[in-house]
């Protein structure tokens, strides 16, 4: 697979960085991941401008080029004949100093991955996927919001975790705060449906804000749905109508099931995909679509 590693777009085993990449050194990058439709990337300005934001406060030098990286984009689906694709893009600190940094980091390191995207198992899209409560924690953020950073520990510890449930095959794990308010699933963020309104967790529990989730809600309030962000219980998901995941990859994702820690299961709804869910993925999906005309 080629990537492109600064705007070159070289073999992926020959794309390195230097071992004093702040990246590397101390986690100082963030990342933003989307896919492509008709090899157009979708909602790319507003994960440039989430990118822009976060590099802001890390005080990394960067400023988003849109259609340098649509360029960039179209030139790596061509390099490995790919029509479209699973992308991220990460901007680390670029190399400096060891040890904490005096000044601005002011030649941040680009690098574009590219792999084909997971096979679509189209049924889940109506059967829907369990989630499984976790022990694990969200983490506090180190600053005001949580960013898409290189710190990913938290994520990597609640998917080991994950493993060890026997009984949560093909799910995503759900992590609540440390008060135990829902958070966010591993690699998603959560909706939930009660009586007629749209609810998801609020960013105040260390959630990372998802451009999906963000545009999930929009949609929500442009087809009239009341949509509101809280602090919510397990109890209030297993009580839910409807239950759904987001994500920029898999869309959204309807769960039918929920798993507490001792394996108990809970079936949400009649278990299958809820009205609220199918019609905000006919819409996510149709605004996908006009990208392909």
């Amino acid at each position: 697979m080629k990537i492109d590693l600064n705007g070159n777009v070289i073999e992926e085993q020959k794309a390195v960085v230097s071992v004093y990449d702040h990246g590397f050194l101390y986690g100082m990058g963030l990342f933003e991941t989307f896919r492509t439709y008709g090899g157009r990337p979708f909602l790319l300005e507003w994960h440039l401008k989430r990118l822009a934001a976060g590099c802001r406060e890390l005080d990394i030098r960067y400023v988003p080029d849109s259609e340098g990286l649509q360029a960039r984009i179209h030139r790596l689906l061509e390099a490995n004949e790919l029509t479209d694709a699973y992308f991220r893009f990460t901007i680390t600190a670029g190399t400096d100093i060891l040890g904490l940094p005096a000044e601005p980091y002011k030649h941040p390191t680009e690098i574009l991955y590219v792999k084909a995207l997971p096979p679509v198992d189209s049924s889940v899209y109506n059967s829907g996927k369990p989630l499984q409560l976790l022990e694990s924690r969200r983490n506090s953020p180190e600053g005001a919001i949580r960013h898409k950073s290189l710190h990913y520990m938290n994520n990597i510890l609640a998917k080991q975790e994950l493993r060890r449930y026997s009984w949560a095959v093909q799910a995503e794990g759900l992590l609540l705060d440390a008060q135990g308010f829902l958070s966010e699933g591993i690699v998603s963020n959560v909706f939930f449906v009660r009586g007629g309104e749209l609810h998801t967790p609020a960013v105040e529990t260390g959630l990372l804000p998802g451009i999906t989730r963000r545009y999930v809600m929009t949609m929500a309030r442009e087809t009239g749905l009341s949509v509101s962000e809280g602090l919510y219980r397990w109890e209030e998901l297993t009580g839910a109508d409807e239950v759904f995941l987001t994500n920029s990859i898999q869309e959204i994702v309807p769960v039918t099931g929920l798993f507490d820690r001792e394996g108990n299961a809970h079936t949400v709804g009649d278990g299958t995909a809820g009205p609220v869910t199918a019609k905000l993925l006919s819409r996510y999906r149709n605004a996908c679509s006009e990208l392909v005309q």
